[in-house]
């Protein structure tokens, strides 16, 4: 469970700092030395032998790296416009919503309604929300749901860290050409540079090693559940490094898509053990993040 939540702790953190990084190179620049340097890494791990990639493992490659792409390029971008803790909350309604569509169940719905509800309060009138911030959360949140049902679809062709370098360096080449447009020779200051190497290290690299290990250790339920506590998590280290307060309205609708999230866990597990309909995305689906990941991000790899 340790090790669960370090990687929670450092793919925000590493959001965090991203948030400083975008102040020099944007959101696109941010995430081309975030996927950049951390494929970087994984390539020299992995070494893989892509002349043996057939046509279906090239096209699982090439999708997550669009989908990695678009993930967190929204995803950084929510980041610039409102607070982390926000962003991740409304992230999370990606998984919830794919949960609840592949369910038939009525409390797989009620844990939506209360979602819903907490969406209300984040984004009632007159609560100082950036519009596009929220606008570009939302958009994350679909990518982390399209990341998730094309690894479900892929499945054993979406397997192993080959794979994971192989889609890093096609968002890194996606995210490239805006980046250079928009940045240019900022991207290789020193500082920048630095920066990025923190913000791969920490929004990627530790958080990949963190799940795997997590999830050879923690039961899937227990593991999908702390998944579910992302937004406080990622709100405590808004705090502690942005100096990002909420008000009691945006906590209490935080609360709410938690709660959701935990409870559609919980649900769908139960459901699988009794032998009800079709299982929940529990465990590695709720850990992407991954991006993690998604963050998670991504949430891990995925953000988040």
């Amino acid at each position: 469970m340790g090790t669960a939540l370090v990687g929670m702790c450092s793919v925000h953190t590493g959001a965090a700092i991203a948030d400083g990084l975008m102040d020099q190179v944007g959101a696109a620049g941010a995430v081309l030395l975030r996927q950049g340097l951390a494929a970087i890494v994984l390539l020299a791990i992995a070494r893989p032998r892509v002349a043996s990639f057939g046509r279906d493992r090239w096209a699982t490659v090439i999708g997550f790296g669009v989908v990695l792409a678009g993930m967190n390029l929204t995803f950084y971008a929510a980041v610039e416009r409102i607070p982390l803790g926000l962003a991740v909350t409304i992230e999370l309604l990606g998984p919830l919503g794919l949960a609840a569509s592949l369910s038939r169940r009525a409390t797989d719905l009620a844990w939506v309604g209360v979602a819903v509800a907490g969406v209300v309060l984040l984004g009632h009138p007159g609560g100082g929300l950036d519009g596009a911030g929220v606008t570009f959360a939302g958009l994350a949140a679909f990518g982390w749901a399209a990341y998730i049902a094309l690894q479900r679809r892929a499945g054993a062709q979406s397997a192993g860290i080959d794979v994971l370098a192989c889609s890093l360096t096609v968002a890194a080449l996606l995210v490239a050409p805006v980046a250079l447009v928009q940045h240019g020779g900022d991207l290789v200051s020193g500082r920048t540079l630095w920066l990025g190497a923190v913000v791969a290290l920490l929004g990627a690299l530790v958080p990949f090693s963190a799940d795997l290990r997590a999830l050879r250790d923690v039961p899937a339920r227990i593991f999908g559940v702390l998944m579910s506590l992302s937004p406080a998590v990622a709100s405590l280290i808004g705090l502690v490094v942005l100096d990002e307060r909420l008000r009691g309205r945006e906590v209490a609708g935080m609360a709410a898509v938690v709660v959701a999230s935990a409870g559609t866990l919980w649900a769908g597990r139960a459901a699988a053990m009794s032998g009800g309909a079709t299982p929940e995305l529990v465990g590695a689906d709720a850990a992407d993040a991954l991006e993690g990941v998604a963050q998670r991000e991504g949430r891990g790899v995925a953000d988040a």
